[in-house]
């Protein structure tokens, strides 16, 4: 039994089971944190987050504003003569200052005008220093006086060789020599024979007397035979003389028959003569061209003399002295600079304009031919003008265009320089365009409150939610002076800020203190 019993003793290490891991057990610990302690911890955050994003905006400081409300207007036809815009301008002559220029070079010696004379045209305002001209003008007139004894000769040297053409007696008188030596020569070859049987007869009785006297021998004295003798040989030497001559005189008769037809030839022909007169002619043409020369050079060094006294070329006033007593002027030369050669500057009174900087915006409401209305302090009644043309020079800094607008009847009060205000009046509109403005509506606002940058025109406006809004805006051409008209970008129920944008940020929290009724509401007309 007792081993029985201790069969039956039970093992306690059956009865044992394996317990759980410690990490399994953190993890479930940790489990429980979470769901009891982390996630309500979470949701109380988010909840605490979003109530201070809800009300937060509502706790931080507002930012004061003064708001003008949006203006709508109905489109009105302007009436002929309604101011539509002003522009603040300049006088200036129309259209250009006149330059009065020095014609030749040379230096100023006096100035006879002061700014804001009247001049009439011709009238002299400076005089340039005219030694030069005047020794200049010397010298070509001697040079003409010079030419001109030419002339003269050349003209005495024409009229002789034309009369020495048409009466060649110098030709004549040596075609009479020519005829009466051949008529000489030829006489006295006709004469020859005679002359020749006259010397044979007394060579033949001079041989006798000799022969006789030969004969006689102591009978006469030797000198007689002597004589007897050389009168023999006397005769025989003019025979010979006489029978040799007729060869030489029909050689000389010939030659001055050739003389006579080259003579008479030459009268019929007149060829030197004609040459003569041919040369005299073109030297008398030569000296007529140095004459006119000298003369042009006469009258240039007088048009250069009376150039040393500056005129007006027109009447006007003087505007500017642009030269002084002493400066150099360069005249016509090419090398000069610009208005290098000028003196004074002139305007006509009676020609003067107005150039406005027109606002961008208003350019559209400029049209060539509009009245305008000129202010300015020197008149005291609006002065008349008519707009000529818009100019192509636009400044960036003042965001104008240059409008050129004609002064008529300008009063004597006003010059150029003064400052005006031109008011530009509505010109006349056709009945479609006035049909078709009484039928729209115009949102305009003040136009002080539009701002620009690279993105465009922009203006600050309080959203629903109390908050500052920078809104684009598309800008019209209507307008006044203080109003501008917005197509585009703005609602009529929106609010403008008008002060306190200093330093204003987008989605800026914003109060509104109070509407400012002094900006563009005084003056709503469209």
């Amino acid at each position: 039994m007792t081993d029985q019993q201790s069969d039956r003793q039970i093992d306690l290490r059956e009865l044992a089971f394996e317990r759980p891991k410690p990490e399994a057990s953190k993890r479930k610990h940790r489990r429980v944190w979470v769901t009891r302690y982390a996630v309500p911890a979470v949701i109380l955050v988010g909840f605490a987050s979003l109530l201070v994003a809800a009300t937060g905006k509502y706790l931080m400081p507002r930012h004061p504003v003064t708001v003008v409300p949006v203006v709508v207007a109905r489109a009105e036809v302007q009436q002929e003569g309604t101011p539509l815009f002003q522009a603040a301008g300049w006088i200036e002559p129309r259209p250009t200052p006149i330059n009065v220029p020095a014609l030749t070079d040379g230096v100023v010696e006096t100035l006879l005008v002061v700014e804001g004379q009247d001049v009439q045209a011709g009238e002299p305002v400076a005089h340039l220093i005219d030694l030069d001209a005047r020794l200049a003008l010397r010298e070509a007139e001697a040079t003409y006086k010079l030419r001109k004894a030419e002339r003269e000769r050349a003209e005495a040297d024409l009229r002789a060789a034309r009369l020495r053409r048409d009466n060649p007696t110098h030709i004549e008188a040596e075609l009479a020599d020519a005829e009466s030596l051949l008529a000489k020569t030829e006489t006295a070859l006709a004469q020859l024979p005679y002359l020749i049987r006259s010397s044979q007869a007394r060579l033949a009785y001079a041989k006798q007397n000799l022969q006789g006297k030969q004969a006689a021998k102591d009978a006469i004295a030797g000198r007689l035979v002597q004589e007897a003798q050389s009168d023999v040989t006397k005769a025989k030497a003019e025979l010979e003389e006489l029978q040799q001559r007729e060869p030489r005189l029909q050689r000389e008769a010939e030659a001055l028959r050739k003389k006579a037809e080259a003579l008479s030839a030459q009268l019929r022909l007149l060829i030197e003569e004609s040459r003569q007169l041919a040369d005299a002619q073109a030297r008398l043409k030569e000296a007529e061209a140095r004459l006119e020369t000298a003369k042009l050079a006469v009258e240039k060094a007088q048009l250069a003399l009376e150039r040393t006294i500056v005129k007006a070329p027109i009447a006007g006033r003087v505007l500017n002295l642009v030269a002084f007593p002493g400066s150099k002027v360069t005249g016509l030369e090419s090398t000069g600079v610009q208005n290098s050669n000028a003196v004074v500057e002139l305007y006509d009174p009676s020609m003067l304009q107005v150039r406005a900087d027109v606002r961008l915006e208003d350019v559209p409401l400029v049209q060539p031919g509009q009245p305008v209305e000129i202010e300015t302090a020197s008149a005291e009644q609006p002065i008349p003008g008519t707009v000529l043309a818009p100019t192509s020079a636009a400044n960036i800094q003042k965001n104008t265009l240059e409008v050129k607008v004609a002064v008529n009847d300008p009063p004597p009060t006003i010059r150029p320089e003064m400052l005006v205000t031109a008011t530009f009046l509505a010109p006349p509109q056709p009945s479609s365009q006035r049909e078709a403005a009484q039928q729209s509506e115009r949102t305009l606002i003040p136009r002080q409150l539009v701002q620009s940058d690279e993105s465009g025109a922009f203006v600050w406006i309080v959203a629903p939610d109390a908050t500052a809004r920078r809104q684009k805006v598309e800008l019209g051409r209507a307008g006044t002076e203080e109003l501008v008209e917005v197509v585009g970008g703005i609602r009529t129920t929106d609010k403008l800020i008008s002060s306190g944008r200093q330093g204003l940020q987008p989605g800026a929290r914003v109060t509104i203190a109070g509407e400012d009724p002094t900006i563009g509401l005084d003056n709503s007309r469209s």
